[in-house]
């Protein structure tokens, strides 16, 4: 018998609100690959990728954080996020671009080009609090955009 491993998606249901988190302040859902693509390859200026997922380091410090960092006078000029978990081709794709950093969720890339220059991967995102997520953001806002 062969089997072949495909991953569930979560229930909308159930990460509506989580996804209503980033898109209130004003971050793109990219839901598909197309969409990814054309954020990332066609946005000008520098984007930062979310990768967002169900886990409790994302809701409890990596939500939170872009939220603080959002609201930083130097900002990325785009900002998009993808499910894992649920957008599975789109979150593919996003880090499809992320040479070099292995999948992880929650993540934060800042991109420019269509290159990494900047990333947070969920180890770097998981010891730390909202405040402290924002504040290495921000610098790398400051730095970068």
């Amino acid at each position: 018998m062969d089997f072949e491993f495909r991953p569930m998606r979560y229930p909308e249901e159930l990460i509506k609100p989580m996804r209503d988190e980033l898109t209130r302040l004003g971050v793109a859902e990219t839901r598909t690959p197309e969409a990814v693509d054309a954020a990332i390859r066609d946005g000008d200026g520098t984007t930062m990728v979310i990768v967002n997922s169900v886990c409790g380091c994302a809701a409890g410090k990596a939500r939170p954080g872009v939220a603080l960092a959002l609201d930083h006078a130097v900002r990325p000029d785009n900002v998009i996020t993808v499910f894992a978990g649920a957008d599975l081709e789109a979150t593919e794709r996003a880090r499809s671009y992320f040479a070099g950093y292995a999948p992880s969720s929650p993540s934060i890339a800042l991109m420019r080009n269509g290159e990494v220059v900047h990333m947070m991967e969920r180890r770097d995102i998981e010891g730390r609090e909202a405040g402290q997520i924002a504040a290495v953001l921000t610098d790398a806002f400051d730095r970068l955009c």
